[in-house]
């Protein structure tokens, strides 16, 4: 009974890693577009969070058609060839301003020689 449960167990490890080499393709029956256009039903490789494993990748083959992958999806973070962005980041410096200092105005009155008699003489004002 024991050697029956063991041999359960080991058949069963064996067929479930081996299923999982054989769930990685997804059927996709034929579809119209919205256009109208026709595609043809096609395997893929099944939805994951890794683009590396897709079939047109650059580096992969679609073991269906034998045509090598060329896509580098750049903009994806998973893939190797990802681009990342290059944000600079500068630091806030607040403008200096030069504040000229206030000074209080002075008055300089002018300086008139007023002659000891204003009235005998009406020049007085132009010196």
């Amino acid at each position: 009974m024991k050697k029956i449960f063991k041999v359960l167990a080991v058949l069963t490890l064996i067929f479930g890693f081996a299923g999982i080499g054989f769930a990685r393709d997804v059927y996709v029956s034929g579809y119209y577009r919205k256009n109208g256009t026709y595609v043809q039903p096609h395997y893929r490789s099944a939805p994951n969070s890794s683009v590396r494993d897709n079939w047109s990748y650059k580096g992969n083959t679609n073991p269906y058609t034998g045509k090598k992958g060329t896509n580098y999806y750049r903009n994806n973070p998973t893939s190797e060839y990802y681009n990342k962005p290059s944000y600079k980041y500068k630091s806030y410096k607040a403008p200096s301003y030069k504040y000229k200092t206030y000074k209080t105005p002075s008055y300089k009155a002018p300086s008139y020689k007023v002659p000891s008699n204003p009235f005998a003489t009406y020049e007085w004002w132009k010196k």
